[in-house]
């Protein structure tokens, strides 16, 4: 490589490597959406969006998928609907969230990342169902950390429902935290792309 060139090999391959990467090309289309319908509703839309909560729902099969619409400004201070990450929701006798059924269990940690004797078997937007592998009888409430393989540990805050048929703990999840009620479910709404790719394409 000539001596005043402005980039190494190694920094041109690896500029190259993310301009062909199709993941880090595709669109989010979950991200913006643009309303064609004239000033009127757009307006509306817009007012609605900014005093109150506003969502946007889908329903494929038995699945309904509730999109929360969020106003944002852009660098122009111009104001945009911008969908959020949906809750996603089974319909049935009662309509429920829709449940992520684990491969394999995963122990709940404390704050340093050691694994608490809470086991995660099932996981929605709204609650946890866990296996209480000690002796101790299980808390009421809990506040631990939910350590999906590969992707960020997530912080979960459970209080104590029922037992289920299966020996099972039903733990009704109160997240205190916006960032990570939006954060588990993001963690939902990528394990349902991969269990329910039809809905996504």
């Amino acid at each position: 490589m000539p001596r005043d060139a402005l980039l190494t090999q190694d920094e041109l391959d690896f500029i190259r490597t993310m301009q062909h990467n199709p993941q880090l090309n595709e669109r989010d289309v979950t991200s913006s959406l643009l309303v064609n319908g004239g000033s009127q509703i757009r307006d509306l839309l817009t007012r609605l969006a900014a005093n109150e909560q506003v969502t946007l729902q889908a329903n494929f099969e038995n699945q309904r998928m509730t999109f929360p619409l969020h106003l944002v400004e852009d660098e122009f201070h111009a104001m945009h609907l911008r969908l959020g990450v949906p809750s996603i929701y089974e319909d049935g006798p009662k309509i429920r969230p829709w449940r992520l059924v684990l491969e394999e269990a995963v122990a709940l940690e404390n704050i340093k990342g050691q694994p608490e004797p809470l086991w995660v078997h099932e996981v929605s937007c709204k609650g946890v169902l866990l296996q209480n592998r000690s002796r101790a009888k299980p808390p009421k409430q809990f506040a631990l950390w939910f350590s999906p393989s590969g992707y960020e540990r997530i912080s979960l805050r459970g209080t104590f429902e029922r037992e289920t048929a299966r020996g099972l703990l039903a733990y009704h999840l109160s997240q205190n935290d916006e960032d990570e009620t939006e954060r588990l479910r993001q963690y939902i709404l990528q394990q349902h792309r991969l269990t329910h790719p039809a809905m996504h394409i």
